[in-house]
């Protein structure tokens, strides 16, 4: 995802929720539909949730340091979890215990009564330009993946988290008018408090939800597997390597993408023809997966008997994984197998 396009969707969603907010403010005051209050602190938590993420976007770029020698990148995933934490605590809750509250001493709407409808109908009219640019941005990029897909799979977190929060206002004013419209057409409070209740569960539903998905980016996710096949066939098809051993992926950061792989090199190789060969390999690599910044390449002497060796090992106990050649016999130098995991090769 390009960060510009995320940005648009941020700010475009921000506009519209500083708006509304102060929209649904001023007719919970009016009226004290708790349905109005509940999309307001609604409206207060997105609004803050979209500066958490432009925050994290603009610490995210800071340089690389000694003690943080692979950037800042991650930052906006630790943000995007604030984001789900906030939403849960700020939105979510409030909401419920607003219409637990209001359950136990409800009341019609007597005054004011025009005043939430038309509130609530001018603001699904912003909160769906808003939708409307968080999915122009991502049409541009999630590259025909349904939109499941793109909300699971997408290693840049802020525009899964804007369509996931654009989502949930509409239907959070789709509740909040059911609600608000139940009451005034029934004198009954209750449907108001109903509303407050749906609103709540909708958006706990979307926290947890965004809290599993940007946890998995936390801890670590390798590249994506058109990226992985771009990068063995960078590898492997300039003839400078015979084959990959194994190769690791991790995201350190949504455009920045760590590659370590071991490659075989023949045995009859000159130290300046492997180095050579590393080198075009790199280049190879950079232009097939522009993300892919930091590249580890160790050459090695594949041996098959030290694979087999290797693939025994793994599966008894105490096995580490990794199988050695000794130097005598065939010849063979040091190669290692590790167990294949996600974005890795063997």
């Amino acid at each position: 995802m390009s960060t510009s396009g995320g940005t648009r969707a941020i700010v475009a969603a921000l506009l519209a929720n500083i708006g509304i907010a102060v929209t649904k403010f001023i007719a919970w005051a009016l009226t004290g539909s708790s349905s109005m209050l509940a999309e307001s602190i609604h409206s207060v938590a997105d609004s803050g949730n979209q500066v958490l993420l432009l925050f994290g976007g603009r610490r995210a770029r800071r340089a690389a340091t000694p003690q943080h020698p692979f950037g800042y990148g991650r930052e906006r995933y630790i943000y995007a979890f604030i984001v789900s934490i906030v939403l849960f605590t700020v939105g979510g809750l409030f909401a419920l215990y607003e219409a637990y509250h209001k359950a136990g001493h409800p009341g019609p709407i007597t005054s004011w009564q025009w005043v939430p409808v038309t509130v609530l109908l001018v603001a699904i009219m912003l909160e769906s330009f808003s939708f409307r640019t968080a999915i122009v941005e991502s049409n541009a990029v999630r590259d025909g993946a349904s939109w499941k897909e793109f909300v699971r799979h997408a290693r840049a977190p802020e525009l899964p988290v804007i369509l996931l929060e654009d989502l949930g206002a509409l239907l959070g004013l789709v509740f909040a008018l059911f609600g608000v419209g139940m009451t005034l057409a029934t004198g009954n409070g209750m449907w108001d408090a109903v509303g407050t209740a749906m609103i709540g569960v909708l958006l706990v539903t979307i926290a947890v939800i965004l809290a599993i998905e940007t946890k998995s980016l936390l801890l670590g996710e390798g590249a994506t597997p058109e990226h992985v096949a771009a990068i063995e066939r960078a590898i492997t098809e300039g003839g400078d390597v015979e084959r990959i051993i194994h190769m690791k992926t991790l995201h350190l950061g949504p455009e920045e993408l760590l590659v370590a792989a071991k490659v075989a090199v023949r045995h009859d190789e000159t130290a300046v023809e492997v180095a050579q060969g590393i080198d075009a390999v790199e280049e190879r690599i950079r232009r097939a997966v522009p993300i892919a910044r930091v590249i580890y390449l160790e050459p090695d002497i594949y041996s098959s008997l030290a694979a087999a060796r290797g693939s025994d090992r793994e599966a008894g106990p105490g096995g580490d994984g990794a199988a050695h050649a000794s130097s005598g016999g065939d010849g063979a130098a040091p190669a290692g197998v590790d167990a294949a995991g996600p974005g890795e090769h063997r």
